[in-house]
């Protein structure tokens, strides 16, 4: 059964960007390549169904080996798949995170090339004055849905982990992340542009660097998840324990 989001406590004020990518780093630094394997194994297994159905449970079980890592406990490859327990759940967080994000971009295209199609002149060729506005039009959308997919990113950054680690239901998981996305949201804002530099950093090495960095941002992450909310020794579905008899 998914706790109460009524009786979890989180922190404010707590997060520092940079403090989070180092500790990040040294959470992951003596089994690096382990987790490199994860983030990347999890990338392409997420990516094989569309609409990115399946990296909602690879996202989860990245951050169950994270937090098992976090607590000292042994932490396996196999670890990662655990996600997939989670993944009607999982699946929730990534379709109403997903779904914003669609509408704002898929019009846009749509827009952009019946635009471009009136533009036309009678002899084929575009009308110069009808692109520049054309562009135009399309440079000032994109900043603002840029802008807006920031904010859904903060505001969805602790979802994954709260199923993860507390066990919440989607919904519950996002409206408690949400809360907390807006109580941290500057701190969080900071984080997810150096985690997104990093990656951009990653991209310039031939695409692969990604897999390289991945495993850093996600412990980043976890590390600000832990500074929020605290890491417990939450362990869900356990039978009860046997009676006892004197």
């Amino acid at each position: 059964m998914s706790q109460s989001i009524d009786s979890i406590e989180f922190g404010r004020g707590v997060i520092q960007p940079v403090e989070c990518i180092r500790e990040g780093y040294e959470l992951i630094r003596d089994q690096y390549w382990l987790f490199v394997g994860m983030a990347a194994i999890g990338v392409l297994i997420g990516n094989a169904v569309p609409f990115g159905i399946l990296m909602g449970p690879m996202v989860v079980g990245l951050y169950m080996a994270l937090f098992r890592k976090r607590r000292g406990e042994l932490v396996e490859f196999g670890i990662l798949f655990k996600g997939f327990d989670t993944f009607g759940d999982s699946v929730v967080v990534t379709i109403l995170h997903m779904i914003p994000i669609a509408v704002i971009i898929v019009p846009a295209y749509i827009i952009f090339y019946v635009g471009f199609i009136l533009s036309m002149q009678g002899g084929g060729e575009p009308d110069p004055s009808a692109l520049i506005g054309l562009f135009a039009f399309f440079f000032v959308f994109w900043v603002a849905a840029i802008l807006v997919i920031m904010v859904l990113s903060v505001l969805f950054t602790f979802a994954y982990p709260l199923i993860a680690e507390r066990r919440l239901s989607g919904m519950n998981a996002i409206k408690l992340s949400f809360r907390a996305g807006r109580a941290n949201f500057w701190r969080l804002l900071a984080l997810n542009l150096l985690n997104g530099l990093m990656v951009v950093g990653g991209m310039i090495l031939c695409y692969v660097g990604i897999f390289l960095v991945l495993p850093i941002t996600f412990a980043a992450l976890a590390i600000a998840y832990e500074r929020v909310f605290g890491l417990g020794q939450f362990q869900p579905n356990l039978p009860p324990p046997p009676p006892t008899f004197y």
